[in-house]
This record gives structure tokens, C-alpha cells and sequence, in this order.
């Protein structure tokens, strides 16, 4: 039998890579211990609009609502349409005025005298103030967005406005952040949460206008920009940062929907940089999609969203339909409430959103990882086709090397990802191809009983998920800093993790086996099998069982990432809410469902002696779960220790999935050696 030598300089690397990689997740998870604190928001117009709704006080709503758990409320740019709604001001077309006038339906003279000295035009918007603070303001406002020009004051005792523009559209335009109502969301206790838009060619005035506005309010937490762009960009970012430094407010970076990175905003992510990283994730459950949630299906995603994704800023939407027996008011009370205990009892804390302290991971503890990640690839390199110790480590010095050049000089993002991607492509194949190896060497005689199969699956699963867990660890230490908490940086190349391992491993079986023979023989070289295999003969069920893995690999790469267009099914859904509230860390179902009974019954084919095919195929699947176990370190936004803790839910549930898989079939094998010796009736 031929024997692949794990050499043991290489496997001191990877040893040495690990420390250095603990020493940096110990330091990581002390930075994401430090940052627990949520922020909790509802929109200002929301609170309104529930104390309308019920008819009570808005004083009093805000004083229930801050009392179940919000903290901040967020206060938009007014509009025209708002004030007119409100009453703080009026908006009438020249149109309108004209229509009055002819019609004899004017009757105030002031407004006669305007018609009859031609000062009323009929294209024109007229705006009629009633508090001279909120009619300076919108006269500012309106300056700023449209020019001097086109915004006549008429009657300045009256606060009559004239403005040159379209009325269907003027009245939504943003006009500015609303003094009245920030001071008003302030003085009850709360939190100022501040959504500018950007200007259409922005000038320093209007910069400098927001932060005006800004200046004598307190407790303004954060600012979070409405539209496609930060307030300043293009050229005067450098102004806007300089403003949010003195105020000293977190910038809110708004998660896409999709869960992957941001809401795009020009400008948001280098101004959230040059801040020193003083930025906060946010979410909010689409629109579209609360109303279909039960509230405490929603109290539980929070809760889940905070503790796996870094949000720190919770944007609560109101519920507009009233549970049975409750108000309205009542309804959205439990709600935030219910979210508010379920945060404490997850062990966060409620106030103003908690921020990362801009954390880099020492450069020479990133070279001792990259020479363990380097060491790695070369060993497998030498178990697929082993070559002399001297190229080994030239290999290895040359390639180390290469990639500690630009680290030691303080940049190699680049250098970062290969070896993070190499980390979570290389070490689960090694994980399982140390256990083909240790297979090889044993002897399989006696340890076909179902208990030997369970004790020997136990076992050698536990070893596999450690050693991957050595390739997580490397993963979660090299992309270990500030940008990869807060998805400014992504890891690149999700689809490879779950592809790579697959082709990985099979190269490494046809190294070891015969694809197609049953006896342990020596594996006759990879392209002689291939040929072998392609000159099969083909059968129809050999085209469905292709058809049936083929189906199986659609769902399998398309269900990874983001962009998937593979639907979930209601039942899995249902599954993971169950272990959501029942594990720490709900293990992912590839691990636990799949790969790791895989495993066992891996043993199974093994010891019974199975066709080799059914090994071979078995021994892939149960690499599915050792790459995704590393894979999960991939999702850098997700703590470290919630990382790890899911990977030994997987490991754990997966045993016992495991164990009723391998007992089930062996009922099967049972129950057909019964039947099969049943005599028939006309024999």
C-alpha cells in the first residue's frame, strides 16, 4: 500500500499559524464583546401618527414608548406636504388663487389686492406661514434647493412666500431637518436620530445649514442619510466629516436588503473610514415584508439579526394592524417591548448604538498565519502526488515570501483574501484526507457491528471537525479587523469554499482507491480512472442518479450566498426558527442534515464493505459539512465565538442525526435480508 508522509516541518507551520490565529481571535472577540449596546428607533412620524391613530396625547404615547425600549427617534427632513398636513403652514397653487378670484370665492383683501396688482401668478406656489420660526426655516430651506431667484417673500407680516416652481412636486421635495420636531423628540427623552438628503450640487452653505440646524439640539446619536448619496458628496465629504467629528455622532450604515453589505451611498463608507470607524449596521425589516410576520416571528429575527450580524441599530417600523384584543397602541407597545427583553435576556444592552473600536491585527501575526495557510497548501500538494523535502520548503519560502512582503508593509488585502480563501478551501480537504488515510491504515476486520460503527463515526467526526476548525480559525484571525465587522470589506469567493473541497477531495480519493472496485486495491493513477469512468457503460439509471446529483448541486451552490434564487422551503423555515430558540448558534443544515450523517455512514460503507463508488460518494458529502463548518468563519459581521459555537451545535446534532441514520439502515439492510427469504407462493 502506498503510503503519503504528512511532513512534519509543514504541520509545525500550521501549528505555529494557529497560535498566532488564536492570539488574534482572543483579541477580536474581546473587541466584539466590548460593543453590545443597541440602539433602539422608530420614525418620529410613526409615534405621531399611533397617538392620532388612538387619539391620546403624543406627549403620552412617547412617554409609553420610551418606557417598552426605544431609546432614538429618527426625524426626517420636513416637506411642504408635511407642514400642510400638520398645520404649520399652508400651500396653495397660483392656479388655485386665480380659480378663487374669478369665481368670487377670494374674499380676503390682502390676497384680492396681490390678484388685482399682478403679483399673483398663476404658475407659481404660494406658501402662508403661521409660526415665524418654521416660516424662516422653510424660506431657508427653499432658498438653498431652488436659488435666491426663484423665493420671494410677498408679505412679510403676513409670512407669505412665492415660489417659482412646479406645485405637484414642489410640496414632496426634502426641505430641510425640522427644528420644532427635533427639539420637541429631544426634550421627552430621547435620542435625536438625523436623516439628512443631499444636495443637487451641494455648496458649503448647505452643509453648514444641517449641522445649524444641528447645533442646538442635544443628544443627536447618529446620522443617517436619506437617498443614493451622503450629505457633501461629491466635494465637500471632507466638510460633512468635519462636522460629524465635532459633534462626535455615529454614522448609520443601512444593510441591504439582500443582508450583504449596504444600502449604497455614495460617499458613506469613506467618510465612515476617515471617522475612525465611529459607524453602526442597521436594520430594518422590509416594508413589504413585516406585515406577513406575527410579531413574535419578528422579535425573534431581531434578536437573531443582532446577535449574528452586528447590527447595532435596531429601525423598528410600526405595526398597523391591531392583534385580537389589543389596541393598536398596544400592540406596537408589546412589540418593542418583547424585542427590548429578548435583546437583555441575549445579554445586549439598550441605549445609544455601540461602535467598534478600530482594530488592525498585529502584521507579524498575519505572516505567521499566511506561512501556516502556505504550509497547508504544499501539504496537500504532497498528499496528491508527493515530491522531495527540498522543493517542499522552497515552495514554501518562496510563496511565504511573496505574501509577507506587502502585509509587513501595512497593506496586502489582496494577500489576505488568497489566504483566507486558500484556508477555507484547503483544510477541510486535509481534515478528511488525514481520515482516508487513517482508514487505509486500519484494519476494517471486526468492526462492522453497529456499535463499533457509531463508536468509530463518533470519534473520527470529532477529530475531522477540529481539524477544520483549524482552517476557521485561520479565516476568522486573517480577515480579523474593523472593515470585516462592519461589511465595509467582504470575503471573496463564497462559491469556491463549496466547490473547491468537492473537486479537492475527489482528486485525493482517486490518489488512495479504485473509483470502481470493490477491493481495497491501490488507486491506478487519477487520469487512468478518469478515462476508466468516462468509458462506462451507460445505463438509465445511471442518468437519473446523475440527473438526481446534478438537481442536488443546483440547490446546493445556488443556496449559498446572497443572490440566491433557490426558494427555502416553509418546513426548513420552520426548522431553523425551532433552533434558533433552541441551541445558541442554530447549526446550518448542510452540516448537521447532511454532510456529518454522511460521514457515518461513511464508516458504514467502509467497514461493511460497500461498493466503492458508494464510499467515494459518501466521503464528498461529508466534505460538504466540513467546508461549510470553515465557511461559516467566512461571515466575518457574525462574532467569533458564535462562529465556533455553531460549528459544535452542527457537530453535535449532526452525531445524532448520524447515529439514527446509520441504525436506519441498518434496519433497511434488516428488513430486506428478511424479505428476501420470504418463499413466494407458486415457487
Amino acid at each position: 500500500m502506498k503510503e503519503f508522509k504528512y511532513n512534519k516541518i509543514l504541520l509545525l507551520c500550521i501549528v505555529i499559524g494557529l497560535m498566532a490565529a488564536l492570539t488574534i481571535v482572543w483579541q477580536r472577540h474581546n473587541v466584539e464583546e466590548k460593543s453590545t449596546t443597541i440602539e433602539m428607533v422608530m420614525e418620529y412620524e410613526d409615534i405621531v401618527e399611533l397617538a392620532q391613530l388612538e387619539g391620546a396625547p403624543v406627549d403620552h404615547v412617547m412617554e409609553r414608548m420610551k418606557d417598552a425600549g426605544v431609546t432614538s427617534l429618527a426625524v426626517y427632513e420636513t416637506t411642504l406636504e408635511k407642514l400642510n398636513k400638520s398645520g404649520k403652514v399652508a400651500t396653495v397653487s397660483g392656479a388655485q388663487l386665480l380659480q378663487q378670484y374669478y369665481m368670487g370665492s377670494l374674499s380676503d383683501a390682502v390676497w384680492r389686492n396681490l390678484v388685482e396688482t399682478g403679483r399673483i401668478q398663476g404658475e407659481d406656489v404660494y406658501i402662508i406661514g403661521r409660526d415665524p420660526q418654521i416660516f424662516a426655516e422653510v424660506k431657508e430651506d427653499l432658498i438653498e434647493r431652488l436659488s435666491p431667484e426663484r423665493v420671494t417673500v410677498l408679505d412679510n407680516q403676513r409670512q407669505i412666500l412665492s415660489v417659482k416652481a412646479n406645485y405637484e412636486k414642489v410640496v414632496k421635495w426634502n426641505l430641510g431637518l425640522p427644528t420644532d420636531e427635533m427639539r420637541y423628540v429631544s426634550s421627552q427623552g430621547f435620542y435625536v436620530v438625523a436623516r439628512p438628503s443631499n444636495y443637487t450640487k451641494v455648496e458649503k452653505e448647505n452643509v453648514e445649514g444641517v449641522f445649524q440646524r444641528l447645533a442646538g439640539i442635544e443628544n443627536v446619536s447618529a446620522l443617517m442619510f436619506v437617498g443614493d448619496e451622503a450629505l457633501g458628496y461629491p466635494d465637500l465629504l471632507s466638510l460633512t466629516l468635519e462636522k460629524v467629528k465635532d459633534r462626535q455622532v455615529t454614522l448609520a450604515l443601512i444593510e441591504h436588503p439582500l443582508q450583504l453589505q449596504f444600502f449604497k451611498q455614495e460617499g458613506l463608507v469613506p467618510m465612515a473610514v476617515a471617522n475612525d470607524f465611529k459607524a453602526a449596521r442597521v436594520y430594518v425589516i422590509p416594508k413589504d415584508e413585516q406585515p406577513k410576520l406575527k410579531s413574535a416571528e419578528a422579535v425573534q429575527r431581531w434578536i437573531v439579526t443582532d446577535q449574528e450580524r452586528n447590527i447595532r441599530i435596531n429601525f423598528l417600523r410600526k405595526y398597523d394592524k391591531a392583534e385580537p384584543g389589543k389596541t393598536l397602541l398596544e400592540t406596537n407597545l408589546e412589540y418593542v417591548a418583547n424585542v427590548r427583553d429578548g435583546l437583555l435576556a441575549s445579554g445586549f444592552t439598550i441605549g445609544k448604538a455601540g461602535v467598534f473600536q478600530p482594530y488592525f491585527p498585529n502584521p507579524f501575526l498575519l505572516v505567521a498565519i499566511t506561512i501556516g495557510a502556505v504550509a497547508a497548501g504544499v501539504l496537500f500538494l504532497t498528499l496528491v502526488r508527493p515530491f522531495s523535502a527540498r522543493y517542499q520548503y522552497a515552495l514554501l519560502v518562496l510563496i511565504s515570501l511573496v505574501f509577507a512582503l506587502p502585509l509587513l508593509k501595512g497593506s496586502g488585502n489582496v494577500v489576505r483574501q488568497a489566504v483566507a480563501l486558500c484556508s477555507a478551501v484547503v483544510f477541510p480537504v486535509l481534515a478528511m484526507t488525514w481520515q482516508i488515510d487513517r482508514w487505509r491504515g486500519m484494519s476494517i476486520q471486526g468492526r462492522g457491528s453497529l456499535k463499533g460503527i457509531i463508536k468509530d463515526g463518533i470519534g473520527g467526526l470529532v477529530v475531522t471537525v477540529m481539524l477544520s476548525m483549524v482552517g476557521g480559525m485561520y479565516v476568522a484571525s486573517i480577515l480579523g479587523d474593523v472593515r470585516f465587522f462592519l461589511e465595509m470589506e467582504i470575503f471573496r469567493g463564497v462559491k469556491m469554499t463549496f466547490v473547491a473541497p468537492l473537486i479537492l477531495i475527489t482528486v485525493i480519493y482517486l490518489t488512495r482507491y479504485n473509483l470502481l472496485a470493490r477491493e481495497p486495491e491501490e488507486g491506478k493513477g487519477i487520469w487512468q480512472q478518469v478515462v476508466k469512468l468516462l468509458n462506462y457503460p451507460v445505463y438509465v439509471k445511471s442518468i437519473l442518479i446523475f440527473a438526481l446529483a446534478a438537481i442536488g448541486a443546483w440547490v446546493f451552490i445556488g443556496r449559498s450566498g446572497h443572490t440566491a434564487g433557490v426558494p427555502v422551503p416553509d418546513i426548513e423555515l420552520k426548522m431553523r426558527a425551532f433552533l434558533e430558540r433552541a441551541m445558541y448558534a442554530r447549526p446550518r443544515g448542510k452540516e448537521f442534515m447532511i454532510g456529518h450523517p454522511a460521514f457515518f455512514l461513511a464508516v458504514m460503507a467502509l467497514y461493511r464493505q460497500w461498493p466503492r463508488v458508494v464510499h467515494y460518494a459518501l466521503v464528498v458529502v461529508a466534505t460538504i459539512a466540513q467546508g461549510s463548518l470553515v465557511e461559516t468563519f467566512a461571515h466575518l459581521r457574525t462574532p467569533v465565538l458564535m462562529s465556533f459555537v455553531r460549528g459544535i451545535d452542527g457537530m453535535i446534532a449532526g452525531i445524532a442525526v448520524g447515529i439514527v441514520a446509520v441504525i436506519g439502515v441498518q434496519v433497511l439492510c434488516y428488513l430486506s435480508v428478511v424479505l428476501g427469504r420470504r418463499p413466494t407462493k407458486n415457487e
